[in-house]
């Protein structure tokens, strides 16, 4: 499934027009990017949660050189699936 056939299906359900479908979905990913850009973590019932991890700055090495190279700091997003997702998955 993919963004378009997402928006088909709240197209269905909601029985709007497919660009009103296409707004609800942006509208939760923009709310979902805001929240996790100000660190906090944004809890869905059973799906999960997704908020954001720090990784320190490392050295790395080159594959193709060998040379060392420093990876700086940064902020990632992470995503912990609930445990009702889990047990529809398996």
């Amino acid at each position: 499934m993919n963004k378009q056939s997402l928006a088909e299906w709240v197209q269905g359900v909601t029985g709007g027009t497919k660009v009103q479908a296409e707004q609800i979905i942006d509208g939760i990913i923009d709310q979902i990017t805001m929240t996790l850009k100000k660190g906090d973590e944004v809890s869905l019932a059973g799906l999960g949660i997704f908020s954001t991890k720090a990784r320190a700055a490392r050295m790395a090495r080159n594959p193709k050189t060998g040379e060392a190279v420093k990876v700086a700091a940064t902020t990632v997003p992470k995503f912990r699936a609930a445990k009702a997702l889990k047990d529809a998955v398996k």
